[in-house]
């Protein structure tokens, strides 16, 4: 009786599984014609933007650079050196040293010959204690101020930069990260062309393979290991056709926090960055929201795909699991802490569709994914499922799965063209294809992980190595 029950359940289960799966990918294949669509009319609108005009202009908002930076020192240097050459009217660089354990300060000190100031820290937002304020001696970097405070995390030491900044704009990014020299310029023309903008985000893209000289990639290249050969393939689907479609209908929920404009005073109102999580990102992207929409004062949260932030990601499977486990928290605390938004009318497009998308497909699919895996299985041993029905759905999920990669792929090539190189475009498709095959059962084994370890109370990050920018000095 209990073998008959058992198989019941299963079969019943094995059906979610499936009509979940046809679910999500019509949700999929929307919000793939709605980012074609969006990135078509970007295209068209930016044709003949003359972004030198910006910079030449007095009417160009000033903005202050905020560059958290933790045990960064293989890499703090490159990236700082190449934030101070961005092609932008008035903007300060700020990194906040947040009680790294390495040598970060002391590199920051000896290469831009630092003094500790006597600027006065006024907390704002409520953070940890800072130590001190250090700027250079030097006149050509007048524009550069390093922060060092006491360890609290990326978002607490966001929060010390938004204290110590002068201008009205903050753009929060990784201290790892490299911006192009044109990327300001992007990012912030939607809040000149639309005062009720209050956050704009631009896409990160992967510098593992790339050539870097001076803190600028010279030459896209793509790397020779396959982690983060699969990392491009989901960072093209993550925001070429996640975000590019959700920012359509401002219903954008999270704007990447290795690089995002923020209009300083929205930020201010909603409290800042909150530290007891670790999708801080995401959670203020909400909170922003739900504030805007309970005062229902108008407001527009945006995506620009142009604008580029290019990033180290991890190439072992240790470090990427840590990554991928702490992301899926993060996006969790963010579902639980904003729940009220769920399902209700009374936030509009984010009540009613973004809130259940995250929900139901983002956080939920890797957990019935892989149970779904584990369902198929008992139901073959258990003899109740047929191994030809097991191999249709698996071709039919690997035939999705494939075409919603190489849908991403070319969406990138038919509109900005970050990889020129016929042989490079070959490998990104063959990726698409090879990385159903492990790679995807993978990372939701690791994401549905996540919800043991949030049960469990796990809030640290975990270490991230990092192995530094290929260094080439200019003679």
């Amino acid at each position: 009786m209990f073998a008959l029950i058992f198989s019941i359940l299963l079969q019943v289960y094995l059906f979610y599984v499936v009509f979940f799966f046809v679910a999500m990918n019509v949700v999929y294949t929307m919000l793939m014609i709605l980012s074609y669509r969006k990135i078509m009319f970007y295209m068209r609108q930016n044709l003949f933007s003359d972004y030198g005009l910006m910079v030449k202009s007095e009417l160009t908002p000033p903005v202050t650079l905020l560059a958290p930076a933790y045990n960064e020192e293989k890499t703090v240097v490159e990236s700082v050196k190449s934030l101070l050459k961005l092609n932008y009217g008035k903007y300060e660089v700020l990194v906040i040293n947040d009680g790294s354990k390495d040598g970060t300060l002391d590199v920051l000190i000896q290469e831009f010959d630092l003094y500790r100031s006597k600027q006065i820290y006024i907390p704002i937002i409520s953070a940890k204690p800072v130590r001190g304020i250090y700027k250079s001696k030097k006149a050509v970097y007048k524009n550069l101020i390093i922060v060092d405070k006491v360890n609290g995390g990326k978002a607490d030491a966001l929060n010390v930069g938004i204290n110590v900044s002068r201008y009205e704009y903050v753009c929060a990014m990784d201290a790892d990260s490299l911006l192009e020299e044109d990327a300001l310029q992007k990012v912030m023309k939607p809040f000149l062309e639309d005062s009720s903008v209050i956050a704009s985000g631009g896409i990160i893209r992967i510098a593992n393979g790339c050539e870097i000289v001076n803190g600028r990639v010279v030459k896209v290249g793509l790397s020779h290991r396959l982690l983060p050969l699969f990392q491009v393939i989901e960072y093209f689907r993550a925001f070429l056709s996640g975000r590019m479609g959700w920012q359509g209908v401002n219903g954008l929920l999270i704007i990447s926090g290795a690089f995002g404009m923020f209009k300083k005073s929205a930020v201010i109102e909603v409290g800042g960055y909150r530290s007891d999580t670790v999708g801080e990102d995401m959670e203020l992207v909400a909170r922003m929201h739900r504030i805007k929409l309970e005062k229902k004062e108008p407001y527009k949260i945006v995506f620009v795909p142009d604008p580029v932030c290019w990033t180290e990601v991890p190439e072992s499977l240790q470090v990427l699991s840590r990554q991928r486990n702490r992301w899926h928290r993060g996006l969790l605390d963010v579902i639980i802490i904003h729940r009220k938004m769920l399902l209700n009318k009374n936030y509009g497009v984010i009540g009613l569709a973004a809130m259940p998308y995250f929900f139901f497909i983002e956080l939920l699919a890797p957990l019935i994914e892989f149970t779904g895996y584990i369902t198929a299985a008992l139901m073959l041993i258990f003899g109740t499922l047929h191994i030809y029905l097991v191999g249709l759905f698996f071709i039919v999920s690997l035939f999705y799965g494939v075409m919603f990669s190489v849908c991403s792929v070319l969406l990138e090539e038919i509109s900005f063209r970050r990889y020129p190189n016929p042989k490079h475009l070959a490998l990104l498709l063959a990726m698409g294809v090879i990385e159903n095959f492990g790679y995807r059962q993978l990372t939701a084994w690791w994401r549905t992980k996540a919800f043991y370890d949030y049960a469990r109370g796990k809030k640290e990050w975990g270490a991230m190595q990092r192995k530094g920018f290929n260094k080439k000095i200019d003679k």
